[in-house]
């Protein structure tokens, strides 16, 4: 595989991944891929600030803020003002399982990959979700930072 297949490749894998997260209950769909990493940089790390995210991922400032915000609406992320600074929020899981995150946790990805591979096999889809079974254990959100800057 060259770099560029690799590329398309995780470029298919997302748009496959956003199409099996469960539709929002209220609120506009759209910009999942940020609202991913925000709340995943953020359940990694409590106690940050959106500038803090921002740094770490690499997203605009203006994403960070927006993924924030519908987080914060659907009651995954809870903010507190920052003793240090008290203009500044420090964002945190919230511990309370919301009823969202709950339907995210739970959701599978079976179909959204059946539809995508179109006419298979049920070997053929099993092989390919073992695969990515596979590559999800080998290729956490931790390995990039192993990766050159």
């Amino acid at each position: 595989m060259s770099p560029v297949e690799l590329i398309l490749l995780g470029r298919t894998l997302m748009k496959i991944g956003e199409q099996a997260l469960p539709a929002p209950d209220s609120g506009p769909a759209g910009g999942e891929r940020a609202v991913v990493i925000v709340m995943s940089d953020v359940f990694a790390h409590p106690g940050t600030s959106v500038v803090e995210v921002a740094r770490r991922t690499g997203l605009p400032q203006s994403a960070v803020s927006g993924a924030v915000a519908r987080l914060r609406e659907v009651g995954s992320v809870v903010a507190e003002p920052d003793p240090a600074d008290r203009r500044r929020q420090l964002l945190s899981r919230n511990p309370e399982l919301t009823p969202r995150r709950r339907k995210v946790a739970t959701a599978g990805v079976d179909d959204a990959v059946a539809a995508a591979l179109g006419d298979h096999s049920p070997a053929e889809l099993a092989e390919v979700l073992a695969a990515l079974e596979t590559l999800g254990r080998h290729l956490t959100p931790e390995t990039i930072a192993r990766l050159r800057p």
